[in-house]
């Protein structure tokens, strides 16, 4: 049998697999590869070692005991308790440019994996895998992981931990021996849930250096794993944590694992971040048109839902710029507070005497779009819906789950529930101009049970047809994916929404962090980034407009703000700020994420930078107060270094709080090279703490 092997190569990465001793084995990942690579195999081939193996193993992709890995397989499961151990071999290998497909079966096992790896044109690796039961009986799947091999220098790895509106904090550590693995068990992908995993060495920085970083794209419970084994090997891989019994395959039946979406960089986190933009700006689904300036009305009204009112906020909104308004949660029937009305998707007529159409017509004379609320997923007890079916919730046995914001969960796999949800929205999409909904899903699912089984991934399923049904009926909706804020960003369900809402938490500090880490996978502009009120509702912490607009230009901006509170110069800024957004987020929304690394811990520098360098738009934050009276000169990456630029502050929103007597002369402008703004850069002014202002910087 000739040798099979194939090399998938992008301009920053390489993935080079190979079929040795009928294992298929991942031989690298990492940076591109070039020449002749037929003696691999033979180079890295291992000693034999004193008290091991007489003869190398070769455990593959499938990491098997029966080859001799003592590590964690890839594959797990059983046959009432046979079949549990298997050993793939490769019956068919298919390479086509930067694809490859690969068959592996298990006769004894009665088992077919077939893999598949496609490198894009910016690095980014898919890894896809099933499984299918190709025996008599049925199978028990307890596990699949996609894994990849990392090298020794990958000393470090950067996960994400947090909780509702704190959502994505970096925990960064070294690699040691042994398993760590960061499980979400919520039932969606969870404030816990880390967007990535990514291994490091220790001097990889925003701009410079190593990284290998993977994504689940997968929206119920999940597992990232980073594995050393004694012998010093090391893999990071992640997957559906599957619940005891959750995946039976009977005969003929497959499990399609959810997708590994993967990025090696040498330019940094930067550079992989980069890679993650370009993939998702290229997809046939991805935002097409100017992402609308929003308004939601949550924290201006909350379940004071006044007409009169709303046309104030409306009249407001119109004078500022906004083009598209949201009515969030209190719409619809009983739905008073939070404790009564989730499932009866009908508008009340108690606080809608005339239904929504008056009001969505107010709206669109001024040229604004309108979006509404839904929480399709759950449930009160105190609603109709609950009364006439309270065995459509999610459950095990006679038991009802412990309730959290006063609410249970809908079991989408049962068709009732799923056809419920599905009409009732559908009815009041089709009765309205309605060009956007944003979908919450406000509480995790704990003993989820499908009539008798464990329910989690029938229902991440389920969610997914429901978003695509939607879209499929009603030409045109956008969805956003909110989950208390941020508990339901990832990789898997971004083909069906919009928007994500990267966090309840609008305070501006807060949001720097959240939003400048949540930008390491996902693309700025599908991030919801608003002004919050002066006052912030989560914090209570009171910030400066010009801190709240800048923090809020970074992705998809708008306002969660009764803004009919605001003094008559508070709206001339934010009139001037929405202008800003509208002349600038075709270049905020296309360009290359800048994360500087900026040598003092009480400052950020960001910023996105133009494809083709001719410009940059800046954030200098200042986040506490600064050790020395001068902090360090503020210095821009990755500028064209033979072309002169001209540099300049501005002020959309208003200037910032300063703790100085006069500012640096360069702030009203000023002419430098490219490697002078690298190297040198420019002196930064002493703001207060929690003040912020943007820098543009433009190619002569």
């Amino acid at each position: 049998m000739s040798k099979q092997s194939a090399l998938l190569s992008a301009p920053t990465s390489a993935l080079l697999l190979e079929v040795v001793d009928g294992a298929l084995i991942i031989q690298h990942w990492g940076a591109p590869l070039q020449g002749d690579l037929a003696s691999v195999q033979t180079a890295i081939r291992p000693s034999i070692a004193n008290s091991s193996w007489d003869f190398p193993q070769f455990p593959g992709i499938m990491r098997e005991s029966s080859r001799g890995f003592l590590g964690r397989p890839t594959l797990s499961g059983h046959r009432q308790g046979k079949a549990w151990s298997t050993k793939f071999e490769v019956t068919d290998f298919h390479h086509s440019k930067n694809n490859v497909t690969v068959t592996l079966r298990d006769f004894h096992a009665e088992l077919e994996v077939t893999l598949n790896f496609d490198l894009d044109a910016y690095g980014v690796l898919t890894q896809k895998g099933s499984v299918k039961n190709i025996g008599s009986s049925d199978y028990n799947l307890n596990e699949f992981i996609h894994w990849l091999p990392l090298p020794k220098e990958a000393t470090q790895t950067l996960d994400f931990a947090g909780r509702w509106s704190n959502e994505r904090n970096p925990q960064r550590k070294d690699i040691a021996t042994g398993t760590w693995v960061r499980e979400s068990r919520e039932g969606r992908s969870g404030h816990n849930f880390s967007i990535a995993d990514i291994a490091l060495t220790p001097q990889t920085s925003f701009q410079s250096g190593n990284a290998w970083a993977t994504s689940i794209a997968w929206s119920g419970n999940s597992h990232y794993l980073v594995e050393k084994l004694f012998d010093g090997s090391t893999s990071i891989g992640a997957g559906e944590l599957l619940l005891p019994g959750e995946i039976t395959l009977a005969a003929g039946e497959s499990y399609e694992a959810p997708a590994l979406v993967s990025v090696f960089s040498a330019e940094g986190l930067d550079g992989v971040s980069a890679a993650y933009h370009s993939y998702l700006r290229a997809r046939s689904v991805h935002p097409k048109r100017p992402r609308p300036l929003t308004l939601n009305m949550w924290e201006a009204l909350y379940f004071d839902h006044n007409e009169e009112k709303i046309k104030a906020l409306i009249d407001v909104a119109a004078e500022v710029g906004i083009e598209r308004v949201v009515l969030d949660d209190g719409w619809f029937h009983s739905r008073r507070d939070d404790r009564a009305g989730l499932g009866d998707w009908v508008i009340d007529p108690a606080v809608w005497p005339n239904g929504l159409s008056p009001i969505i017509k107010y709206i669109n004379d001024k040229g604004i779009e309108f979006g509404l609320w839904f929480e399709g997923e759950m449930v009160n007890p105190d609603s109709d819906l609950y009364r006439a079916h309270p065995e459509w919730i999610l459950h095990e046995g006679d038991r009802v789950p412990p309730l959290w914001r006063h609410q249970l969960v809908l079991d989408l796999g049962h068709e009732g529930a799923f056809n419920h949800v599905l009409e009732q929205t559908s009815a009041v999409l089709s009765a309205h101009n309605i060009a956007y909904i944003k979908w919450d899903h406000n509480r995790v699912l704990v003993d989820a049970g499908h009539l008798g089984k464990a329910g989690v991934h029938r229902q991440t399923q389920a969610i997914y047809r429901l978003f695509a049904e939607l879209k499929k009926r009603h030409t045109g909706l956008e969805i956003e994916s909110c989950a208390s804020g941020g508990a339901r960003i990832d990789l898997g369900v971004i083909d069906l929404v919009d928007r994500f809402w990267t966090s309840d938490n609008n305070d501006a500090l807060e949001r720097q962090t959240i939003q400048r880490w949540t930008a390491q996978v996902i693309a700025p502009e599908l991030l919801g980034t608003h002004i919050g009120p002066t006052h912030g509702h989560q914090t209570g912490r009171t910030l400066e407009l010009s801190m709240r607009a800048t923090t809020a230009l970074f992705g998809h901006a708008g306002i969660e703000w009764n803004i009919t509170e605001a003094t008559e110069q508070e709206r001339k800024h934010l009139a001037t700020w929405a202008q800003y957004y509208k002349d600038n987020r075709a270049h905020l929304h296309s360009g290359k994420m800048v994360r500087v690394d900026y040598p003092e811990a009480h400052a950020y520098l960001h910023g996105v930078t133009a494809h083709d360098l001719s410009k940059a738009i800046f954030a200098y934050v200042q986040l506490t107060p600064t050790v020395a009276i001068h902090p360090s000169p503020l210095k821009f990456p990755g500028l064209d270094p033979s072309a002169t630029y001209s540099v300049k502050a501005v002020f959309p929103a208003g200037k910032p709080r300063f703790m100085l007597i006069t500012p640096p002369d360069w702030m009203s402008g000023i002419t430098l090279s490219g490697s002078a703004l690298a190297s040198i850069g420019v002196t930064a002014p002493i703001l207060a703490p929690a003040n912020a202002f943007l820098i543009e910087i433009t190619k002569a």
